[in-house]
């Protein structure tokens, strides 16, 4: 059971001085020099958060057909639509838009996921604390 845990440094990426010893060490620089993921201070976001599991399938599925299974971006309006459909947060009504926000703002999981995910991309479902997340990156800022 332990090694699971580790792996997804959920514990490790809350404290801010151990988060920037394991991304040098870790990654590398060679990751960062290369895509600058994970280096940034600000990130722009939307997401979809659902509660079950299978809700947050649904709703990744309809990404998938409509643009990702082709190798496609999703439109951030189209990712709006389905955040206005599916998303059980109140960011939902506004299409899921989070704005910027700094590092070490959101909880664990989710700050691993939207520091980590290209601008314009999409990431796959994963489970926070609060449920199950989509997120579509939309901008990257020091």
């Amino acid at each position: 059971m332990g090694k699971p845990k580790e792996s997804a440094k959920g514990k490790g990426k809350q404290a801010a001085s151990g988060s920037d010893e394991n991304a040098s060490k870790g990654k590398g620089k060679g990751g960062k020099g290369a895509d600058g993921l994970g280096t940034c201070t600000y990130v722009k976001a939307r997401h979809v958060l659902c509660e079950k599991q299978g809700k947050i399938n649904e709703a990744y599925k309809k990404l998938q057909d409509g643009w990702l299974s082709n190798g496609d971006k999703v439109p951030p309006a189209e990712f709006a639509k389905i955040a206005q459909e599916y998303s059980e947060c109140p960011s939902g009504k506004k299409g899921g838009d989070l704005g910027w926000f700094p590092r070490g703002k959101m909880a664990g999981p989710f700050q691993e996921v939207a520091f980590n995910t290209s601008v314009g991309a999409t990431s796959a479902p994963f489970k926070s604390t609060h449920g199950y997340h989509i997120i579509l990156c939309e901008g990257r800022k020091n």
